[in-house]
Order: C-alpha cells, then sequence, then structure tokens
C-alpha cells in the first residue's frame, strides 16, 4: 500500500531486496552511485506539467519559490533546512533583543503549493551531484535514524534545474577557525553564540574563578569589520550597556568587546559614515583593534604582529565565499569560483540550468562585474528568473530541452538601492549611493535607525514575522532583553 501511495505522486520505489546497502555504495565510484538505480522521482510524462527542482532556500531561491508560477509548472525544492532565515536581523537575537522564530520563515509558507500540490515536494537533503546530461540530481538525505539506510540517497529528474545554494563563510585557512570560532549565518548559529554568551556571564560569577579568568570569559571578540561584524558588535554593546549591568552586576566590569578587522570597518561605505560608525562603536566601548589573524587556539587569537588576544566568545564574520558543492561542480566559473551565468542567469554549455545567488556570479566575456554577496542581489535575480520563467512557460519552453527557440526578454540588470547597518544605541548608517564612488544621499543616527528598522520590518517575508518583529522590538524596549539560557 505505502509503495502505491508513492508510485501515484510519480516516485519511484526500489525495493529493499535491489537497494545496495551504504557499505557497498560507499565502495563504488561517483559513476557508479550516479548510475545506481537510486529511489526518487523520475522524468515527467507527456501531458505533465514540467518539474523545476530548486537547491537551496536562501534569500534568492525563495524569492524565486514565491514568484514562480505553479499553474505552469510543479516544483521540487531540496535543502537541508527548511526555512528561509532573514539574515539582516539575524545578530538581534544572538542577544534576546528578537527571538529566533522570528527570523526564521517556513518554505512552505512562502511555496504553499510545496505542503499540498500533488506533484510538488520540499525534500530535507543534501544534493551531492548534478547530471545535466540525463537532466538529474542525486541527493543525500540530512541524517537521521528513522530512514531504512544511513546516508539515504535518491535522485530527482529536472526539466529546469535552479542552482541557489549560497556560499560558505570564508576562514582564509587560518588554523583553527572552523573548530574554535561561531559564524553567524544561520539561526543555529545565533543560538549557539547565546548560549555561549550567557553561559560565559553566568560560570564568571562561580566562586574561585580569578580575575584574569573572568577577563577571558567575558571578552567577546568578533573577526570582521563588514555590516554583519559591525552590528553584532552594536547589538552586544546595547546588551552589555542595558541589561549586563542590571543583571549580571558582579561581574558587569570585566565584560568587554573587541572588533578585529583587517583594514577600515564598513569599507563599502561614504568615508563620512565609516568615521561615524568608528567614533560611535568607541563610545559604545568597543575596543576597535586593526590586525590579521594568524591562529585560532581554543582560548586565545594570535595575530600577525604577535598580539595574543585571549577570548571567551569569538564570532567569525569576514565574508562568504563559494561551497564545497560548488566548487565540486564541473560548470563553468567566474572569476572568484562561482558558477559561472550569462546575463539571463542560465549557465551556459549546460542546458536548462540556471544560477543565482551568493553561489553564481556573471562570466568574464559578459562584460559584466561579479555582483556582491548580498540579500538585495540575490532577491532581486529571483525576481527576475521567476519572471523569466513565467515568459518560458507561456512560450511552452518549461519541459526539457524545449527552451532553445524561447524568446527571453531583457537581460537582468541589477541596480543598487543602497546600505544599511546599525551600530547600536538607537543609531544606524543609511548610504544611498548606486556604488562606491558615486554621490548620493547618506546620513548617521536616530533617523536613519527609524528607516533602518522601517525598511527591515517592510522586508520581512510574511504578516506573521512582522508581527512577531514588531512585538519583539516593544517588549524589547519595555521590558529589556531576555536572557534565559535555554538549551
Amino acid at each position: 500500500m505505502d509503495g502505491f501511495r508513492a508510485e501515484s505522486r510519480g516516485i519511484s520505489i526500489t525495493p529493499r531486496n535491489q537497494y545496495h546497502s551504504a557499505e557497498q555504495i560507499e565502495d563504488k565510484s561517483d559513476f557508479e552511485v550516479e548510475e545506481e538505480k537510486l529511489p526518487g522521482l523520475e522524468p515527467t510524462k507527456p501531458g505533465e506539467k514540467p518539474r523545476v527542482v530548486v537547491l537551496g532556500t536562501g534569500w534568492a531561491g525563495c524569492r524565486f519559490l514565491k514568484g514562480l508560477d505553479t499553474k505552469l509548472y510543479d516544483v521540487v525544492c531540496v535543502s537541508p533546512r527548511n526555512h528561509m532565515v532573514f539574515t539582516p536581523l539575524l545578530a538581534s537575537t544572538c542577544v534576546g533583543t528578537l527571538e529566533f522564530r522570528s527570523v526564521a520563515e517556513p518554505v512552505s509558507r512562502i511555496q504553499s503549493a510545496l505542503a499540498g500540490a500533488p506533484n510538488s515536494y520540499f525534500f530535507l537533503a543534501n544534493c551531492t551531484g548534478i547530471n545535466t546530461d540525463k537532466h538529474e540530481i542525486y541527493c543525500e538525505a540530512v541524517p537521521s535514524a528513522g530512514l531504512p539506510y544511513d546516508p539515504y540517497r535518491f535522485k530527482v529528474a529536472y526539466d529546469k534545474l535552479v542552482i541557489a545554494a549560497g556560499a560558505e563563510p570564508l576562514t582564509f585557512n587560518i588554523k583553527g577557525v572552523e573548530e574554535h570560532a561561531i559564524f553567524l549565518r544561520e539561526v543555529y548559529h545565533a543560538q549557539e553564540i547565546r548560549r555561549k554568551l550567557l553561559s560565559n556571564l553566568m560560570l564568571s560569577e562561580n566562586p574561585g574563578v580569578s580575575e584574569e579568568e573572568k577577563k577571558r570569559l567575558l571578552h567577546c571578540v568578533v573577526i570582521g569589520g563588514g555590516p554583519t561584524g559591525v552590528e553584532f558588535s552594536g547589538e552586544l554593546s546595547d546588551f552589555i550597556m542595558r541589561d549586563v549591568r542590571q543583571r549580571y552586576s558582579h561581574v558587569k566590569d570585566y565584560i568587554q568587546v573587541t572588533l578585529i578587522e583587517a583594514n577600515e570597518i564598513l569599507s563599502s561605505f561614504d568615508v563620512g559614515l565609516r568615521q561615524y560608525a568608528t567614533n560611535h562603536l568607541t563610545r559604545s566601548g568597543v575596543r576597535l583593534v586593526r590586525g590579521v589573524v594568524k591562529e585560532v587556539q581554543p582560548k586565545n587569537i594570535l595575530l600577525s604582529d604577535g598580539t595574543c588576544v585571549p577570548y571567551g566568545l569569538l564570532v567569525w564574520s569576514t565574508g562568504v565565499g563559494p561551497s564545497q558543492f560548488v566548487k565540486s561542480l564541473n560548470l563553468p566559473k567566474s572569476p572568484g569560483g562561482r558558477i559561472g551565468i550569462d546575463e539571463w542567469l542560465r549557465v551556459p554549455s549546460v542546458e536548462d540550468v540556471f544560477a543565482l545567488g551568493d553561489c553564481a556570479g556573471f562570466l568574464e566575456q559578459t562584460g559584466k562585474q561579479v555582483l556582491p554577496a548580498l540579500a538585495q542581489v540575490a532577491e532581486r535575480e529571483g525576481k527576475y528568473l521567476a519572471n523569466l520563467f513565467s515568459r518560458i512557460g507561456k512560450q511552452n519552453g518549461g519541459n526539457a530541452h524545449c527552451a532553445k527557440e524561447v524568446s527571453l526578454g531583457d537581460p537582468f540588470v541589477y541596480r543598487h538601492l543602497g546600505s544599511m547597518a546599525s551600530v547600536g544605541r538607537y543609531k544606524a548608517l543609511v548610504d544611498l549611493r548606486q556604488s562606491k564612488d558615486a554621490k548620493g544621499l547618506s546620513m548617521a543616527g536616530f533617523i536613519s535607525w527609524l528607516v533602518w528598522r522601517s525598511a527591515y520590518l517592510t522586508r520581512v517575508v510574511s504578516w506573521r514575522n512582522r508581527f512577531y518583529v514588531a512585538v519583539n522590538w516593544a517588549t524589547t524596549l519595555v521590558f529589556g532583553r531576555d536572557n534565559s539560557r535555554i538549551g
């Protein structure tokens, strides 16, 4: 009966006695694994809607899913997480200004077809390979004790493939970063930072802890002076000034925040705004250090000039680069190692494959620069590609190998809308220049903070999460931040 239900939804099931064990699969080459009789979704049949497979649930992938016309296409999304993270507000969750659910939007709410359409699915899995000749992807479900095999592998046939797999934090191959630093890209990163911060505050109050150890435990170090690093430093200084001094009075004089940057903080912002941010953070108690990290040890950071910086919490925010998955793909690459795309976000040399977001960049022959890894870039690309797919579908080009003669319309053009960053204590920066060297409006202060909050509140994906964010902000303003350590 289970097999019948699965077959009726287009999923092929390999009988248990025909499916090789995990140990047998491990002994095979990648090519042999791809040729294995894996369970999965078979190619669409005549009369069925074309199937679009989306890899990833970041800004680009979710904006594409939101705009995709499901009257024209069935959609399958493959990702190791079932939600989108509103990353501009992620730093606020680390100190309790916002709750974690306020910045996470389930993907089934963004595209309802994933929850209810007969031939649309969300698979909690990682894509491990792509066969562009067969129009198939190969996936591995996230580890689970409930599945018959671990790792559990399956395949999905596609008519159109959209790669929006995102990027990974850059570590520059510095020893110890992966083991000892915490990144700030996912909700679980923010949860780990919050647990560590509150643990250190409480542990430092224990009897017998030396003065030197208290200073180390309560030394929060942020590596990277970009918007994420600066906003987290600002949130942390707010937390210390308002909440720590009231609720942890025994250790309030030991806690310190240090921001380490190799060059200038907020280098993409106007020079006047950079100076304002520097002065404001310094007044707020954030120590700014210019230096290059050489090695990260369990309790200390070694800088290239020989300085040793002890720490209790280390947050690493130095930008992003291509993931191991993107590096492994046999696809053309743009400068910097991203998947190479043309002006219509197609991957040249392969058919029916598109890429967007942080994992994609324009090829050199397009004459365009690789766009920065920003949320607004990814969101704009996702919106453009959803409209392009509607155009393709209405010309009967949605099926595999059917889009060669389709008119694609205007190519993608990105226009920068500006940059914003909060620096704490009801102050923010707003830079509305279209490029680093262009002229335009830039301002800082309380009015900018109101603009920053209003803009992000309107960009939160759903009305439900807008309500959560507004209520969290109001609750924090009246009652202070929640300092419960859970987990």
